[in-house]
């Protein structure tokens, strides 16, 4: 190994157990677009109070991040480690690029590195490797597709989505293709492993040993994270002892990460002592000083569909009976759950008072172009659609009902 790389490694808090004393990293988060819709996931822009992969209290361009780690650096001396993972993935958003160019360019002296799903690693290796990026982690949880499958809701490759086994194969060679080019790069690969009870638990020694022989660095065993919103919503999270357990049948394979935090896409500071919030919308860096003037929860290719769904699994309620619906961003090919807008169910189903019970849901749902519901009455369609609110009646599944509405 090199040794600017070996210092580099002694000084990277999540590769090193050690340097997660003394040195900190800093998270930017440039990348609010995703190409997988992970069954676990939920991203969120504008979160301030969940501390979990996929979300940030904001969304930076690359000039705001690249000014924001001089402030950062000048509070915070022993940053050491730049790295971009999210609020999606890195990969799928240029401005990952524009932003590790410009802090290269301009604080060499930081270490930089990447988190992703792998889908677009095998394009991109080469190229981070030219922008001096030495350490890249890949979150990959099955190398079987029908596990894979019950992991991944959707895979958008080449501008065409994919489901099931063919989505969950394409992203599993892509992941595998990507890893292979890094370790050839001579780049310390790490490899993020969810575990998911009863989904892939008893699948991941055989993970770990693939990418053992592949030449992985080092891999981090994380517990599922259940959130509202996801499939996954309602799966247990491995116990501790269960997780460290697989950690130690594992390490007889290769080198454990034990001291993850599961950090937010903004993170800053040592491991364990998050920082974020107070650099949030810092001036200086074209950020507004008021948090909550800043509505970030949509980008500029998804629209806000809301959902009439008791469970968040299936479409089960009326428009005129929801106790709640629930608020998703979609693109199409990827789905997002926003929040929960409780219903009041007291009024009247007759007469002005009912009209006006059904005004009251509409302004709840202010911002939603799309209405998916079990059933409607005449009523509120007539107002819907002299609003240009486009109504889909259905049952059955969530996610798929959205991704529909946009085709």
């Amino acid at each position: 190994m090199p040794e600017n790389i070996k210092k580099a490694l002694s000084e990277h808090p999540c590769f090193c157990e050690d340097a997660h004393y003394n040195f900190a990293r800093m998270h930017l988060p440039v990348a609010p677009r995703c190409n997988i819709q992970c069954n676990y996931c939920n991203r969120k822009f504008d979160c301030c109070n969940e501390s979990r992969p996929g979300v940030t209290s904001e969304v930076l361009t690359p000039e705001q991040a690249l000014a924001k780690v001089k402030v950062v650096k000048k509070e915070i001396p022993q940053l050491s480690v730049i790295g971009i993972a999210g609020p999606g993935d890195p990969l799928a958003n240029e401005n990952t690029f524009k932003t590790l160019e410009l802090i290269g360019k301009e604080m060499p002296e930081l270490t930089l590195c990447v988190s992703t799903n792998g889908l677009a690693l095998p394009d991109c290796a080469e190229r981070l490797y030219d922008l001096n990026v030495r350490f890249v982690t890949v979150t990959m949880n099955a190398l079987d597709p029908e596990i894979g499958a019950k992991i991944y809701d959707a895979v958008v490759f080449d501008g065409k989505r994919y489901d099931g086994m063919e989505g969950a194969t394409i992203l599993r060679d892509r992941q595998l293709e990507g890893i292979r080019k890094c370790v050839d790069l001579k780049m310390l690969v790490k490899i993020n492993i969810v575990m998911i009870p009863g989904i892939n638990d008893s699948h991941i020694p055989d993970l770990v040993k693939k990418v053992r022989d592949m030449g992985v660095y080092i891999v981090n065993i994380l517990p599922l994270i259940p959130v509202e919103g996801t499939r996954f919503s309602n799966i247990r999270a491995p116990t501790p002892l269960e997780r460290r357990d697989m950690m130690d049948r594992c390490e007889l394979d290769v080198k454990m990460m034990r001291h993850c935090r599961q950090c937010r896409a903004d993170a800053i500071g040592l491991l364990g002592q998050d920082r974020s919030a107070e650099f949030t919308h810092i001036e200086g860096c074209g950020l507004r000083d008021n948090p909550l003037n800043v509505t970030m929860d949509v980008d500029h290719d998804e629209s806000k569909v809301a959902v009439a769904t008791s469970d968040g699994v299936n479409v089960n309620s009326g428009f005129g009976n929801a106790s709640e619906f629930r608020i998703y961003a979609t693109d199409g090919g990827t789905v997002r759950f926003l929040k929960t807008v409780a219903i009041d169910r007291s009024g009247t189903v007759a007469g002005e008072d009912h009209r006006k019970h059904i005004e009251s849901i509409i302004r709840q749902l202010e911002g939603c172009g799309t209405i998916i519901v079990e059933e409607m009455g005449p009523m509120p369609s007539k107002i819907l659609a002299s609003m240009g609110i486009k109504v889909i009646i259905t049952q059955g599944d969530v996610h798929e009902a959205i991704r529909k509405s946009k085709s």
